[in-house]
Parts: structure tokens; C-alpha cells; sequence
């Protein structure tokens, strides 16, 4: 089942009768009566989900950088299947608002595509990597090479789904942002000849970094004001950058510093994994905290292998000290991995 909304009638077109579908029109509706202000919630990966007002300018700066950054034109066809009660979701109907996109809206699922009809040529869409690896998955390169352009964001993009993207022809790119930014404020592409490590900031958007290395962002997507981030990172130049991870996943094991995201990297590496994972720690007499790996899965794996495939790319006390396995992650509203939730009632 999918609802369709195009801008220009969006006062003529009654109200859907599905609580999903009415949820994308009402806040259509406030938006295309000019209403100022709008409050959304933060996802809750991070942290404690928290209300944030933002404004209509800011969400119009956002929507326009984009539609330059990806050359979007009025009357082209968005998919809309990214929960619209969150800023990923929201910003897609704001891009269809703005940019006179006509919205295809699905309610989120692994296969968004299965609710279309199979005619229907899709020009953007905006999905999470989870989407996309099922989609992937389940041989549907053919259907998304239709598309014009995909951004993917919300999560980190494994090793896996980078190199099923490079199956693709239809550009791909991975976003940087977050619910303070209105969505991305920066874009990697993935795949094909311009195929890059490096995220580059949209136009407009203004960067520098803490003591600690941490990215801070201003611009009209922020209402002038700085936000700091957690996230550190490497310019290569003044408006690019690599991740490196983010500050509060760096853990203190024996008076040493490990980066987290280093690990689930080399962890990626060693392919031995197809299941989701995350690199966490557990209180350890002796070191403070102990560095673990959590694997969503029911069939454990060899771990000494695991050991022996990372020794070549992790440094000694780099190395899990213990693999769990968990039947079923625990995940926010908007489909990532609650590490901590996923630790808390499955381990500690």
C-alpha cells in the first residue's frame, strides 16, 4: 500500500484514512499553510531521544542545498519510505514541499518497493543501509538502477553493502548529519568513477573542530548557531573530511585508549561476519573495561579464527576479549541498533 502527495493539491486532497499515511499529510498540510516552526525528535541512538524545534527557514536551506547538491527538479518522483515522524523522514516531505517533488509515501520496511507498481519510475529516494542491503539481497539491482539518484544515511555503511553498491549504476551517496543539522549537511558518493573515502560539506555550511578533534557545524541549516558534534574526524581539506569515530566510543582498557569503530572496521575486514554487529565494552577488574564484540546471530563463530584473520590489523590490545552472541538487536524508533539497550538486557 502507498499514498501519493503532490504539492500544488496538497488543499485539495482529502485526508487518507491510514493513521501512517494521514501523519505524512497533516504535516504537509501545516507546512504548505506556512507554519513556522516545527518539533521534532532526536532518533535516540546516541542517547535519551529529545525535542527540537526547528524552523521552517532552516528546513528550507536544507531542502535547497540538497536539490543543488543532486540537481533535483520540480516534478520529479520521490520515494518517501523513511519514518516521516523522524528528520530523515520529515525532510523528504519537506524536499517534496519545496522543490515540488511528487511523494510516493510507503511505510518503512525492509522492501519499499514492494508497494509500488512496478511502472512507477522513481527518480529519488532516501533510505537507510538496513534497506538497502535487503534490497540488494534480494536481487533488485535491476529496479534500483531505475532510479535516479539514492542517498543512504542513519547508520554506517559495512564493508558488505559497499561493495554490493558498487553492483550499482545509479549514484549512490552516503550522508553526515543529524536531527540538529536538518538532516545531511555533508555527502560522500560511494560508488562509480567519483567514488570517494571523504565526506564534502553542502554549500553554505561552515566547519571546524574542538581540542578533542570533534566536527562542529554552523550555517542557515543550523540558524546561525554552532552544534558540536561527538564525532571525530580528519579534514583532508578545508571541506572535506574522513570519520574517524565518534568520542564516546572510545574506550579506556588498561590505561589504553581504544576507537571502537577501528575495530568494527578490521572486524568487517576479516568476512567472517554477514550478521549485524558492534564493537562494546564490559566492566573488567583488571583493565577497567574490557573490549567486547556483540554478534546478532544464533550460530557462533570460530572465534580464534576471528582472532587470527585481525592480529594483521589491529594492534594487541585492539583484539576482542569476548564474543557474544544475541538472537535479536534491540533498535530505536527509526531502525538503528541501541547498542546500549542491546548490551544491557542481553548481557550485563
Amino acid at each position: 500500500m502507498f499514498y501519493t502527495l503532490v504539492p500544488q493539491h496538497i488543499f485539495e486532497t482529502p485526508a487518507p484514512e491510514d493513521a501512517y499515511f494521514r501523519q505524512a499529510w497533516e504535516f504537509c498540510r501545516l507546512y504548505a499553510s506556512g507554519q513556522e516552526t516545527f518539533v521534532l525528535h532526536t532518533s535516540g541512538s546516541t542517547g535519551t531521544p529529545k525535542p527540537i524545534t526547528l524552523t521552517r527557514a532552516q528546513m528550507q536551506a536544507s531542502a535547497r542545498v540538497t536539490q543543488r547538491a543532486l540537481d533535483l527538479r520540480a516534478g520529479q518522483q520521490a520515494l518517501v519510505c523513511l519514518n516521516v515522524g523522524y528528520i530523515a523522514g520529515t525532510m523528504m516531505l519537506v524536499r517534496g514541499m519545496e522543490l515540488g517533488l511528487t511523494m510516493h509515501i510507503v511505510a518503512p520496511s525492509s522492501q519499499p518497493f514492494a508497494a509500488l507498481p512496478h511502472d512507477l519510475a522513481i527518480d529519488f529516494v532516501a533510505v537507510v543501509p538496513l534497506q538497502l542491503q535487503a534490497m540488494l539481497d534480494a536481487v533488485q539491482a535491476s529496479v534500483l538502477n531505475t532510479l535516479g539518484v539514492i542517498i543512504v544515511g542513519g547508520a554506517p555503511v559495512s564493508e558488505q553493502l559497499l561493495e554490493g553498491i558498487q553492483r550499482l549504476s545509479v549514484p549512490v551517496f552516503s550522508t553526515y548529519g543529524m536531527t540538529e543539522t536538518v538532516s545531511h549537511v555533508a555527502l560522500r558518493r560511494l560508488n562509480g568513477a567519483e567514488a570517494t573515502d571523504s565526506y564534502w560539506l553542502l554549500e553554505g555550511v561552515k566547519a571546524a573542530t574542538d581540542e578533542r578533534g570533534c566536527l562542529r557545524l554552523c550555517g542557515a541549516v543550523t540558524n546561525h548557531q554552532w552544534i558540536q558534534t561527538n564525532d571525530v574526524v580528519e579534514f583532508l581539506e578545508s571541506r572535506k573530511f574522513i570519520i574517524v569515530g565518534r568520542a564516546d566510543n572510545i574506550i579506556n582498557s588498561g590505561g589504553v585508549k581504544i576507537q571502537l569503530e577501528k575495530v568494527e572496521r578490521a572486524v568487517e575486514k576479516t568476512g567472517l561476519i554477514a550478521s549485524r554487529f558492534f564493537a562494546w565494552s564490559e566492566p573488567d577488574e583488571r583493565l577497567g573495561q574490557k573490549l567486547i564484540l556483540v554478534v546478532e546471530s544464533e550460530k557462533k563463530l570460530d572465534s580464534e579464527l576471528l582472532q587470527t584473520r585481525l592480529i594483521p590489523e589491529l594492534l594487541t590490545y585492539e583484539l576482542p576479549k569476548k564474543v557474544y552472541f544475541v538472537k535479536k538487536f534491540v533498535e530505536t524508533p527509526t531502525g538503528k541498533v541501541d547498542k546500549r539497550r542491546t548490551f544491557e538486557e542481553n548481557i550485563r
